[in-house]
């Protein structure tokens, strides 16, 4: 599938349950368009991995998803060789069953991430989700991958993609990329959402929330960011605790039940201490009185 509008793109990820920003949808338009990966900066929680498993999803294309993390390495994002299955071709060789074939051949080969999208003849939707916790060798090896879309195996030569796959990277920005990278990308910086955007995002992802509860609950998780937090919370926590309250039966909250569900917003005891007692009855009525 393919949009000849952003207007069309941005209906197409509604229907996936994203709404995204029209910064957003222009950036994942001219993506597609230009055939260039996507870089998504941003706190975490705003959204940039649903970005990405959305467009999937309004594409029609199959998602592959390489976490990062440090250490990672080609192994395990790109390929490796089938020890045991070439041990056995060896064997089988010596008792003359099958012929004496090259041992690193494509059938030897086990796809990682990288080079299953890379080798799909599908539409693939490429997410290389917080590239920032990868190793800066491994960022460097991504280079060729994203100028070329191609992947070189010395034993074999070099795989050129049939056809490229969307590519989106994200960073929480835990470490800044390097410029070669950066070159090779459009780049988009998710914000946490107004607060009339974020009430509609909880309201289509949580079908059947009371219209005050939504309200309340982003009007709420806004005047925590608003705080001095070790981890304010993202747009996924004011999901998350929306449909802890709606699980409840809330039509409203109050600062009872705030405190017993702050778990599903708040993820460090320093946050869920910091703001209970008086704190924690203000910030209810600040919600309560920005709602309206």
């Amino acid at each position: 599938m393919s949009f000849r509008t952003i207007d069309e793109l941005e209906a197409a990820l509604r229907d996936a349950d994203y709404l995204p920003d029209r910064g957003l949808s222009t950036a994942l338009f001219l993506a597609l368009a230009l055939e260039k990966p996507l870089l998504l900066e941003g706190e975490a929680g705003v959204g940039k991995t649903e970005a990405a498993k959305s467009l999937a999803t309004a594409l029609g294309a199959r998602l592959i998803r390489l976490q990062c993390y440090e250490g990672l390495d080609v192994a395990h994002a790109v390929y490796e060789w089938n020890y045991s299955r070439q041990l056995l071709h060896i064997r089988a060789a010596q008792e003359g069953t099958v012929s004496e074939d090259e041992l690193f051949g494509a059938e030897f080969l086990i796809r990682r991430p990288l080079l299953e999208a890379i080798d799909s003849e599908e539409p693939v939707v490429l997410l290389i989700d917080e590239i920032d916790r990868a190793d800066e060798e491994f960022e460097a090896f991504l280079l060729e991958v994203l100028s070329d879309f191609q992947i070189t195996i010395p034993e074999i030569g070099t795989i050129r993609a049939r056809r490229r796959p969307a590519v989106v990277l994200t960073s929480n920005r835990t470490r800044e990329l390097h410029d070669a990278l950066k070159r090779r990308a459009l780049f988009h910086w998710i914000g946490h959402p107004s607060i009339e955007r974020e009430i509609d995002i909880v309201r289509l992802r949580v079908p059947g929330i009371p219209e005050r509860l939504a309200a309340e609950a982003a009007a709420f998780v806004r005047e925590l960011r608003g705080l001095d937090l070790s981890k304010p919370p993202g747009v996924a926590e004011t999901i998350d605790w929306a449909m802890a309250l709606n699980a409840l039966g809330r039509q409203e909250i109050d600062a009872d039940v705030v405190q017993q569900t702050l778990g599903s917003v708040l993820k460090y005891r320093e946050d869920i201490e910091a703001i209970r007692d008086e704190t924690l009855q203000q910030l209810v009525d600040a919600a309560k009185a920005g709602s309206h």
